[in-house]
């Protein structure tokens, strides 16, 4: 699946503060069972028995032994038949349904007479079990069928037992309902050629399929498909397979529909099946035998926004083939574009879904981070057809094999598409350091988890996240490093035919890499491959390096947080730990940390201050690196001289590192402030944006103008942001074009120039009144996308009222997209006039079109604003009965994310008796949360802002 958060769902700064005070409650009890749960268990659990050893009784309800979380062994799938009948017919109103039947082919394992599957939702009328098998006409009768919903089983009765070593075909009819939430089969309405439309599509991972068809819905129980749909004859139905006939028949009424069926499917787990009907267009090419279509809306192909995504398909294919040595199994490939997918992709075997925007490239996304976009997400659902499809995981529990494996091979792919692309950087950025930055907050579990808390379908959405799909990338990544690629993709190559159309776990993984190392002598291991690796994936966190370059000493802890760590906490957690390092410029060759603590007698240093030492050099490791005072200081030393003698990765990596070991309390703000000094010579924005989101946050723009840590702040950057902001404004005025190919400008290029025009440069203020003022007189005039909101935002601050009833008006067009309209209504937050922010405010009181979306998405915005908070709590308070009365609770999370925005102690007094007054005691307790946690964020702004004043004011000149 798609990476969340990366071309899945979006969450904006209100929602997301939300979701993480009501996360608040949970973070103790997740942390009890992280340190229960964090380490694999040993030893691994006996595996499941796949010969009967006598007959199983049978009870009321669930048979003896069963598991709520797994169905019991008795019964293996071999082969389904399927037949699913949409009665879906354009024009026609809903209630929408299907109905269909299925024919499963089992082997019995152990003799039982109940027969286990999943299903939920849906209506099984009918069920017959035919066998054993080859006997013709032989069958068990089938005493009763019962649905038991909340474990989400349909369960047999049988009569007579079924015995052991045999076959026998379970047979079921059914019948469900559309489903609207994009999960299992669901209807999707769009319009395309000005016509409203209709689609059918589905999506069964981790645990639909179930939805759709009664089914062994579980990862292990692999089988092949022989499916058929039947439709309306103005549709095309797809699935896994090529369709290999297409025929007539009628119904009851006489009605006429069509009957696709398709080539029977490869081996493959439940929760790839997949299925669309639908009336889209598509254009094709071949590449090496393998047909690839790109589906999309008819006014999409027609216009060629799916061209891209068809030119670095085959290409993408042909390199991951190349890469793994293995071939692609299928003859068709069809990736579909729908329009409100909701997933952002779904690697299904042969029919690839994808939310429509991100495989769709537009002319006018050509100076944007669209193509890189598509370019990533293309390569992480193709590298799933090897890992996950071909090869995959035995549980749910190592997840990680399948989407870390996926997220690490993307960015190969992306970078061999497009390779003006650093591998490197991109690397860092977009998978690294967000993880790192997530696991300093809060480490509530590990990558490879304990299956005895994978309890429910909840449980197993949760597994989706940075942690299986950056963290298991970034310790592929410190694999693939230490063994050389070479190496790595062999064993790859090896764990891949070895489990090919079968599962593995990732004891299997470490045991191919170990074969490979154990059959050459160029790589030395300080352990077995299993102990390293598990030290990584068993256990949750991080750890932290302190090197001392007198001793040459290193010593390793687990990543917390110093500021709040008490008595009684205890880490005694140790990695073994590979360190690439460089001094003076020159590699070095690898050193391993394998205990709490060693001394590298290599690493220590001489009294020349040109003698320094780097540590994870280009991002090998999976750890932050706390530096002794004297090598920060020939670091420092070094950056202000010649910056480009450390590698642009690890510049980067260096100043992360500082600034989230600062957070952690395991170094102080001087020091990471010292390693700015050099900036006016560094020219990587991604690095310049690892400052600034660390000096200069958006959480804090609102607050940082009322201290007097802004105006030195403004001269101290602003004096080394200005030969890189006249580079990139250079581009902007006369040809924002040639910046197409710098993926890093598309990506950061917006919030430096935000930050630019917020600390007062007055070019950049000039420019976005310049550019906002050629929109105005030309509507049909496009702002540079990089800087549109930037450009938006200070050009209704540098107005009047004029140009924020402009960007109101702009907002209220129907042809605004939901991004446009997201920017428009920031920009009328940016208004530098209280009258200008109180008409933004009303302009959601004029008209009940408006839903509390608009309410609290403005309300968010005029809340981070340095003179926004009273004026949005002024509103919010004047107007709450006509609110809440109009909106009712769809107003809660704004009044709640107010307590993030409060400043002084008074402020956070003020809406403590607000909330008393107006919330329910359950919201009360939420709320009161977010409160808590300001009260201590502002203690510790004003002692962090206080600090930085103070070096500022003795390094403003430097």
């Amino acid at each position: 699946m798609g990476a969340r958060g990366g071309s899945g769902l979006y969450v904006g700064r209100g929602t997301a503060a939300l979701l993480a005070a009501l996360l608040l409650s949970l973070l103790v009890s997740l942390l009890v069972l992280a340190a229960l749960y964090g380490r694999c268990r040993q030893p691994p659990p006996p595996a499941r028995p796949a010969a009967a050893l006598g007959p199983d009784p049978g009870v009321p309800g669930a048979p003896m032994g069963f598991s709520l979380r797994r169905l019991p062994p008795h019964l293996l799938p071999l082969h389904y038949e399927l037949e699913l009948w949409p009665l879906v017919r354009p024009g026609e109103e809903e209630p929408f349904g299907f109905s269909g039947q299925v024919n499963i082919t089992v082997r019995c394992r152990q003799d039982t007479r109940t027969v286990v599957l999943h299903s939920v939702g849906l209506h099984s009328h009918r069920a017959a079990v035919r066998g054993p098998l080859p006997h013709a006409g032989a069958a068990v009768e089938v005493e009763g069928l019962r649905l038991e919903e909340e474990d989400e089983l349909a369960v047999l009765e049988l009569r007579e037992p079924l015995v052991a070593g045999r076959r026998y075909v379970l047979q079921l009819f059914f019948h469900g309902r559309l489903r609207e939430d994009r999960h299992g089969l669901f209807l999707i309405r769009y319009t395309d050629l000005g016509s409203s439309r209709m689609l059918v599509a589905s999506q069964m991972e981790p645990a639909h399929a179930r939805m759709v068809y009664p089914c062994f819905d579980e990862p292990e129980m692999k089988a092949t498909f022989d499916i058929r749909i039947i439709h309306d004859p103005s549709y095309v139905a797809l699935s896994n397979m090529p369709a290999i006939d297409v025929s007539e028949m009628k119904d009851e009424n006489g009605s006429l529909w069509s009957v696709t069926t398709f080539n029977t499917s490869l081996k493959m787990s439940t929760y790839l099946t997949a299925f669309v009907v639908c009336d889209l267009a598509y254009v094709n090419r071949t590449e090496r035998g393998n047909e690839i279509r790109i589906w999309a809306r008819k006014e999409a192909v027609k216009n060629g926004y799916v061209d891209y995504a068809l030119n670095i398909t085959g290409p993408i294919f042909s390199f991951l083939e190349d890469l793994l040595n293995i071939s692609y199994p299928l003859t068709k490939t069809d990736l579909i574009a729908l329009p409100y997918f909701g997933e952002g992709a779904m690697e299904n075997w042969g029919l690839l879904i994808f939310e429509e925007e991100t495989l769709l490239y537009l002319p006018s996304d050509k100076v944007s981070d669209r193509k890189t976009a598509i370019a990533l997400i293309v390569s992480h659902e193709l590298a799933h057809q090897w890992f996950g499809n071909l090869v995959t995981m035995t549980w749910w529990n190592e997840l990680w094999l399948k989407e870390g494996l996926a997220s690490y091979l993307e960015n190969l792919g992306t970078t061999f598409v497009e390779p003006k692309i650093s591998l490197h950087e991109i690397f860092y950025d977009r998978i690294v350091k967000p993880v790192l930055s997530q696991e300093h907050d809060i480490a509530v579990r590990s990558l490879s988890e304990s299956e005895d808390r994978l309890n429910g379908l909840f449980a197993l959405i949760t597994l989706f996240d940075k942690i299986s799909y950056n963290k298991g990338a970034s310790i592929t990544w410190m694999l693939s490093g230490f063994l050389t690629e070479k190496l790595f993709t062999r064993a790859l190559n090896s764990y891949l035919k070895e489990f090919a159309f079968s599962n593995a776990n990732q004891d299997d993984l470490w045991t191919h890499v170990q074969l490979v190392v154990d059959a050459q002598d160029e790589v030395q291991l300080p352990a077995s491959v299993k102990k390293i690796m598990d030290s990584w994936t068993c256990q949750s966190g991080f750890p932290v390096l302190t090197f001392n370059i007198t001793t040459g000493t290193i010593s390793q802890e687990k990543i917390h947080n110093k500021k709040r760590e008490n008595s009684t906490d205890f880490y005694n957690n140790t990695w073994i730990v590979p360190i690439s390092w460089m001094r003076n410029g020159s590699s070095q060759p690898l050193m391993w940390l394998d205990n709490s603590s060693k001394v590298f007698p290599e690493m220590q240093v001489s009294e020349s201050e040109y003698d320094w030492i780097l540590l994870n050099v280009n991002l090998s490791g999976y750890y932050r690196v706390k530096y002794d005072q004297l090598n920060l200081k020939r670091l420092v030393h070094l950056l202000e001289n010649d910056p480009k003698a450390i590698p642009a990765v690890s510049r980067f990596q260096l100043l992360d590192d500082v600034f989230a070991l600062r957070k952690s309390g395991y170094i102080e703000i001087e020091a990471a402030l010292e390693l700015t000094k050099y900036l006016a010579r560094e020219d990587e924005l991604f690095i310049w944006n690892v400052v600034l989101v660390n000096l200069v946050p958006d959480s804090m723009d609102g607050t940082l103008k009322n201290y007097e840590v802004y105006p030195l702040l403004k001269k101290y950057l602003l004096k080394r942001m200005l030969p890189i902001y006249r580079y990139y404004a250079g581009f902007i005025r006369k040809n924002v074009d040639a910046l197409e190919d710098d993926y890093f400008a598309q990506v950061h290029l917006g919030n430096f120039f935000a930050k630019a025009c917020w600390l007062g440069l007055q070019d950049c203020l000039d420019l976005s009144s310049e550019l906002y003022t050629k929109w105005m007189d030309n509507p049909d005039y496009k702002i540079p996308f990089l800087i549109r909101r930037t450009v938006c935002c200070y050009g209704v601050a540098v107005g009047s009222d004029k140009e924020l009833d402009f960007a109101w008006e702009m907002y209220k067009r129907n042809d605004s997209t939901k991004e446009d309209k997201d920017i428009l209504l920031f920009a009328m937050s940016c208004a530098k006039e209280s009258w200008l922010l109180h008409r933004s405010l009303r302009h959601g009181l004029s008209d009940t079109q408006f839903s509390s979306r608009y309410i609290a998405n403005i309300l968010d915005y005029v809340l981070s604003k340095d003179i926004g908070h009273r004026i949005a709590w002024e509103f919010v308070t004047e107007n709450w009965s006509f609110l809440s009365e109009r909106y009712g609770k769809g107003l809660l999370n704004i009044i709640q994310l107010m307590g993030k925005f409060v400043n002084t102690d008074v402020q956070i007094q003020e809406l403590q008796v607000f909330y008393n007054n107006t919330l329910e005691e359950d919201e009360r307790e939420t709320a009161t949360l977010l409160l808590e946690s300001a009260k201590t964020e502002n203690m510790e702004r004003k002692e962090f802002l206080t600090r930085v004043a103070d070096w500022l004011e003795k390094n403003i000149d430097d």
